[in-house]
């Protein structure tokens, strides 16, 4: 079976092993010929970001490089950004990276033809309706992890270095209107990278599967996602150039980001604040609060979990599949509490009300509340 394709949903994605030569041709099917291509630091002198110069070079662009960007992304790295591609006169943006890179890119895109702060386009509501659509600048998106899934988001999620609370920042076009998804750019991730990533996405797809909304698609998609990190993670946790491994991991951070459409939970309102106090890797924040989620969410999911364990490759039912993410968790080295982070003595009242306002509280199964976010923080402390 070929792992080559072009798709057209959720947006215009070229799928498959050398593609990102096609990079200059992308751009300017997207309008773009004076390209910012917008990465993270760890990313920024590396051959792989440098060819990706080279292949726009050759296309007969104009391409300028910026590389300040967290690990967390927040409005300082956004406002550095604006203020290059603004001086440089460019016409478009290339997403490069991993979250942290494709998230502030695509708020460099958006952002640089509005005349409000980036926080009143939080995802409240219609706050989106406030920006001008027709100022928001294209994006291609080159993602080298497999993991967030932000190259078929329509949002980003940015750090309000004053408050240190995460906000995501949304609107429909956002979503980038190329992407070129390469495993062969995933190759050289460092395993700890590889793991959190793709744990991101086996986050993503259990929270949406969980997610009491109406979405069946989005709950489709999910299934198909776990069952993707089920049976490919290992594989490229342990061959990192096994690139069919590769490239059904970087299908499944997509399918994760397209699925939490159906909405995310209890995981991603807790990760936020912790991963905005105490600066932890996003998707090894998720693994580490998963099996605590899942027994708090337990009363609601059980059945829908049962049904399907079959089909992810497990057995046991929902309990079955309670135990295989304990023991997925430790054959990634994942620690058991936020302490195995780097988090000492957190303090878990600003957490729990952090977590409260975050968005991801409205799709958990069960109703969130400062009592059970506060157990769910006690036991992985």
């Amino acid at each position: 079976m070929s792992l080559t394709a072009n798709w057209s949903y959720p947006t215009s994605i070229r799928f498959g092993a050398g593609r990102i030569q096609e990079l200059g041709d992308a751009c300017l099917a997207a309008g773009i010929k004076k390209p910012l291509l917008v990465t993270d630091r760890g990313l920024a002198d590396l051959p792989i970001t440098e060819r990706a110069m080279d292949i726009l070079r050759q296309g007969g662009l104009n391409p300028a490089k910026f590389a300040d960007v967290d690990t967390n992304p927040n409005e300082k790295n956004l406002d550095t950004g604006l203020a290059v591609f603004r001086e440089g006169g460019h016409d478009g943006v290339v997403a490069f990276g991993g979250g942290s890179g494709l998230d502030l890119a695509k708020m460099v895109a958006f952002m640089a033809g509005q005349s409000r702060p980036v926080w009143d386009f939080e995802d409240i509501g219609d706050w989106w309706t406030r920006a001008d659509a027709e100022a928001i600048f294209p994006i291609v998106a080159v993602p080298t992890t497999a993991g967030t899934g932000s190259e078929v988001g329509r949002a980003s999620v940015i750090t309000n270095s004053q408050t240190h609370e995460k906000k995501i920042i949304f609107h429909p076009k956002v979503l980038p209107s190329v992407v070129i998804c390469d495993p062969e750019l995933t190759v050289g991730m460092p395993k700890f990278i590889t793991a959190g990533t793709g744990l991101d996405a086996f986050a993503h797809c259990v929270e949406a599967f969980s997610s009491p909304h109406y979405h069946p698609m989005g709950q489709g998609i999910a299934v198909e996602g776990m069952k993707l990190v089920i049976e490919n993670l290992p594989k490229a946790y342990e061959t990192p150039d096994d690139l069919t491994a590769r490239a059904h991991m970087m299908s499944a951070a997509m399918m994760g980001a397209t699925a939490f459409q159906k909405g995310l939970g209890a995981i991603h309102a807790l990760s936020h604040p912790i991963g905005a106090h105490y600066n932890t890797h996003h998707g090894t924040t998720n693994a580490v609060l998963m099996p605590a989620v899942l027994k708090l969410n337990a009363p609601m999911i059980k059945e829908r979990f049962d049904k399907v364990s079959g089909y992810l490759g497990l057995s046991g039912g929902f309990e079955g599949f309670c135990d295989f993410v304990d023991s997925f968790n430790d054959g990634f080295s994942i620690p058991k509490s936020l302490s195995g982070l780097g988090v000492s003595n957190p303090d878990i009242e600003v957490l729990v009300t952090g977590a409260l306002s975050d968005p991801s509280c409205g799709g958990n199964p069960v109703t969130l509340s400062a009592d059970n976010l506060r157990a769910i923080l006690e036991t992985v402390i």
